[in-house]
């Protein structure tokens, strides 16, 4: 049968989602868990490849177990395993069709920024500590400019391709993209939404957005680099551990 699971991890401990051989990963020690459980091979499928150091509240996996596998088993003795860095939230049998990745339809990102003198020990590990003052109302004016459909490439790392094979599009349609806070204790947070997002893109992106916080950048700058459709355009990935995948839709959601 095929699963559903949803997953939430730190993403401290690992090198990225994706296997990788000599490192720890999300998805090698998911997959490890789950084939000593079910008894037989187990390789999930996942709703986004976070890079490393990026966590995850909501992010979604699809895997094939055998048909008389009990679910709730399951998550128990993987979550013994692997908690707490990693755990599964809840699992239920899907459609034979569902894919975690193919099948979604959208996908929400959150971002912490921590703006004030001291930072905090407790949020060290989920928030990016910025002393300089941010003007937000600037950060999301900065932010409004690039809702709807671009070309993101002055956005995104590019992948390597082989000779002969087409460069994948970086065209993306983003839906939201909203700065909340700060609260009385400095605290800020990005959530941003698309139907997909391309390699670093939301991490740069928060990083060009506090340039304009920072007055490093202006509002009007932001299509001009968009136009340009150069990464040198843009500003330097925000470090990986303020991101979190925060939720994954589906069109049966």
């Amino acid at each position: 049968m095929r699963v559903r699971a949803t997953v939430a991890y730190d993403g401290g401990p690992y090198h990225g989602f994706v296997p990788n051989e000599g490192v720890r990963t999300v998805a090698g020690d998911l997959n490890a868990a789950l084939s000593r459980v079910v008894g037989t091979t187990v390789v999930v499928t996942c709703a986004g490849r976070t890079d490393r150091g990026v966590h995850a509240v909501g992010q979604v996996v699809s895997f094939d177990a055998p048909d008389d596998s009990d679910l709730d088993r399951i998550r128990r003795s993987v979550n013994r395993q692997c908690g707490p860095s990693l755990v599964l939230r809840d699992l239920e049998r899907s459609g034979d069709g569902f894919d975690a990745r193919f099948t979604a339809t959208g996908r929400t990102y959150r971002y912490q920024v921590l703006n004030r003198q001291d930072p905090d020990p407790f949020l060290a590990a989920t928030a990016w500590h910025i002393v300089d003052p941010l003007d937000v109302p600037a950060m999301q004016s900065a932010a409004d400019h690039l809702l709807g459909e671009h070309d993101f490439t002055s956005f995104c790392r590019r992948s390597k391709v082989a000779p002969g094979v087409a460069v994948p599009t970086l065209v993306r349609r983003i839906e939201t993209a909203e700065w909340w806070g700060p609260d009385d204790a400095g605290l800020l947070e990005f959530r941003i939404t698309a139907a997909a997002f391309c390699h670093q893109m939301v991490r740069s992106i928060v990083g060009t957005l506090v340039d304009v916080g920072r007055g490093r950048r202006q509002v009007g700058d932001v299509p001009g680099m968009i136009e340009a459709r150069d990464r040198q355009a843009a500003g330097e990935p925000a470090p990986p551990h303020g991101l979190t995948l925060w939720s994954v839709r589906y069109p049966d959601d």
